[in-house]
């Protein structure tokens, strides 16, 4: 199944964070928190604005981007667990 967002929201997947310090302490799961970095999937068409046109997203599928604690909205899709959350939520592009 294909999925695209409507207008100004993103398709993200999380990044899974290291179960490992960089001392090597190993963090068991329970300690873990969500990570906050994450990989475009797909993007909607754009923003409508006032006018009626429509503006294009700053970001694109494959950006590896940053977001804030509690952005977007949990969803399974083929069993596997993204977000949708709108551009503004999104804090930046990792280059």
């Amino acid at each position: 199944m294909k999925f695209r967002p409507l207008h100004d929201r993103v398709l993200v997947k999380r990044v899974e964070e290291e179960s490992k310090t960089k001392g090597g302490i190993i963090i068991p799961d329970t300690a873990k928190e969500k990570p906050q970095e994450g990989e475009v999937v797909a993007v909607g068409g754009g923003a409508i604005k006032e006018d009626g046109s429509i503006r294009q997203l700053d970001v694109k599928a494959g950006d590896r981007i940053l977001f804030g604690k509690w952005s977007g909205t949990e969803v399974t899709i083929e069993g596997q667990e993204l977000l949708i959350m709108k551009e503004s939520d999104i804090l930046g592009v990792l280059a």
